[in-house]
């Protein structure tokens, strides 16, 4: 698919990458069955090839009607259609710089940039979120039962490990995460204990930027991730093995600072190697023996929910049901599991009716075959499914915990 530049953007390097991501299109259509939006809809601006086309012709115009933001925020960045695509067209890429020259081209309204502004502060600021979360929870009793599922119970984190160990690894704390389910980075730190690592948290590091730059905001994505950089230097020159992630969202994000910041000269560097390193945990973890952990098992059938940062952006599509079936786990059979549960990172919030309709579909494939629990791999993904649940919804790491 060839684009005519509009001469507005004749100067503008962002538009040109984006012409030559499109150029990668060959109107195959192969990716419209593997579109959630498209498939619940069945409108060809749903789906990626549509999407395609508008973004076109945002480039070849330099307009478009605010209809186009309408079905760009409707996309999911899933990514499934990327490992449909037989050209290796990379949507995603090109999705984030149309979201990007639509939000310079055609502004939102008001009360929709300030909505979207404080809600990347919010979701960014750990403790910012956590004081939020706290005043929910202590509330929940209180809230009706269709805001109350919205709202997660408080976690235990448990004993965390003191012992230090010759292997060291990085462990990134995320934004949510860390306030929503620190369940999930407290059992990594003593499984991986357990094995002999050391998980260390850089005490400055926060959000991996993907919220604020999958929502078009990207200096501030982009500043997100130096400082990150800034935060785990001293311990990947002192030798940190990797940098990991158990939310596959952050981890996908973490693979693609190298790229993010190759144009810049003071972290382009350090950026290629933070990549480099990064690793979702489930990576370390299938290569170690598993039998040196003490295992609670329970008499339990797991559904496996893998999230889409983690099939599609980052190739990972068998790792949680490899590491469970390796540990001795009962998997039940799950149809359509290529498909976004709906969550998305801020989607289930801008997107509520879509992402609902996609959640529902979704745990009635995940429950299917009667499990007794669901495991998925990012926090997103946990708390999304687990507000409409019947069975227990867990990051898949906690059933490895030696500590439960």
């Amino acid at each position: 698919m060839h684009v005519e530049l509009y001469s507005g953007y004749a100067d503008d390097e962002q538009a040109k990458e984006a012409g030559r991501l499109i150029s990668a299109c060959v109107h195959c259509g192969f990716c419209l069955e593997t579109c959630p939006t498209y498939l619940l809809n069945r409108d060809e601006r749903d789906s990626p090839r549509g999407r395609i086309y508008l973004i076109k012709n945002l480039l070849e115009s330099g307009t478009a009607s605010d209809q186009t933001h309408t079905h760009l925020d409707r996309c999911l960045s899933c990514r499934s259609c990327e490992t449909t695509c037989p050209s290796g067209m990379q949507y995603g890429q090109l999705l984030d710089i149309g979201r990007d020259l639509m939000e310079r081209r055609v502004p939102r309204s008001a009360p929709r940039r300030l909505f979207r502004r404080v809600l990347r502060q919010v979701l960014t600021r750990p403790r910012l979120f956590a004081a939020g979360l706290r005043l929910g929870q202590f509330l929940r009793p209180l809230l009706p039962a269709g805001l109350r599922s919205q709202i997660p119970a408080r976690q235990a984190s448990g004993v965390l490990p003191g012992q230090q160990h010759a292997r060291t690894m990085l462990l990134l704390d995320g934004c949510v995460q860390s306030a929503a389910t620190p369940a999930t980075n407290a059992a990594a730190r003593r499984v991986f204990d357990r094995l002999g690592i050391t998980l260390r948290v850089a005490a400055r590091a926060g959000c991996c930027g993907a919220v604020n730059y999958h929502l078009a905001a990207h200096r501030d994505g982009l500043d997100d991730m130096r400082r990150n950089i800034d935060a785990w230097w001293p311990q990947v020159e002192a030798g940190a093995e990797a940098i990991l992630s158990s939310a596959s969202g952050c981890g996908s994000m973490l693979t693609d600072y190298g790229r993010l910041l190759a144009h810049d000269p003071a972290y382009a560097d350090r950026a290629q190697r933070v990549s480099e390193l990064a690793r979702d945990i489930g990576e370390v973890l299938i290569d170690e023996d598993l039998g040196r952990l003490t295992i609670n098992r329970p008499a339990a059938r797991v559904a496996v929910q893998t999230p889409c940062s983690m099939q599609h952006g980052m190739q990972l599509p068998n790792l949680i049901a490899d590491i469970l079936g390796k540990a001795g786990f009962e998997l039940a059979t799950c149809a359509g599991s290529h498909l976004c549960c709906g969550s998305a990172g801020t989607y289930s919030i801008l997107q509520g009716t879509i992402s609902r309709h996609l959640r529902d579909d979704k745990l009635r494939a995940l429950t299917a075959d009667s499990p007794d629990l669901i495991a998925t791999g990012n926090v997103g993904c946990q708390l999304h499914l687990q507000a409409a649940a019947k069975v227990p919804v867990v990051h898949w790491i906690e059933l490895l915990d030696p500590g439960k």
